[in-house]
């Protein structure tokens, strides 16, 4: 089986044209839903322990809005999209046109609009590694909280106790004209999914 910890830099890099890919389709379906241009920027790609990802978020205390999916299908996992209260606002304002006027409150129509944007990028980065691999990949409907980050890591694990401590940490940028907006997914693979996806990619597994 191959962990989460010994993927070598060659299936790291297939993961990454996937992340690519998959960037560029959620660009296309943005612009689409939003009416405008949207370009992202090429995301980072990286297999990062849990403590890692929240030290670059900010720490556990760092207040997030975090949407998380369970990946159902052949390939089942987690993924967790995660945003800054500012990253959020931006994302509202320079994506959406959508005025936040208190930056820890949002209303229904704001936490609705972030929750179909996070849906549709989980959606195209998912579209992408199905693709792929031909095999069958769905996100299930997408729930969002505001809280502490470790807080929402933990609620992801306690759902899910199968999770590995690493993650495929995809970091990327959404710019509509100078100002960008960075969100971070994380792709938490069951423990049986990566020997899968690899075994389908015709990637050699150890």
């Amino acid at each position: 089986m191959t962990e989460l910890g010994s993927i070598a830099d060659y299936q790291l890099d297939v993961l990454k044209e996937i992340g690519n890919i998959g960037a560029g389709n959620a660009a296309t379906a943005l612009s689409k839903l939003l009416d405008k241009p949207v370009d992202m920027q090429v995301p980072q790609v990286n297999m990062l322990p849990f403590e890692d990802i929240i030290e670059v978020l900010g720490g556990s205390e760092q207040i997030v809005l975090a949407i998380f999916l369970r990946v159902t299908g052949e390939a089942p996992g987690n993924m967790f999209f995660i945003l800054t209260q500012s990253s959020a606002k931006l994302l509202l304002q320079n994506l959406a046109g959508i005025e936040v006027e208190d930056e820890e409150q949002y209303s229904e129509m704001e936490l609705s609009a972030l929750n179909e944007i996070g849906n549709i990028l989980a959606g195209s980065y998912l579209s992408s590694l199905a693709d792929f691999t031909k095999l069958s990949m769905s996100p299930s409907v997408p729930s969002l909280a505001i809280d502490m980050l470790g807080a929402v890591i933990s609620y992801g694990l306690m759902q899910y106790g199968e999770m590995g401590d690493k993650a495929l940490f995809i970091d990327t940028k959404f710019f509509d004209g100078s100002d960008a907006v960075e969100g971070r997914f994380f792709l938490v693979p069951d423990p049986e999914s990566f020997h899968k996806i690899f075994t389908a990619l015709g990637v050699p597994v150890e």
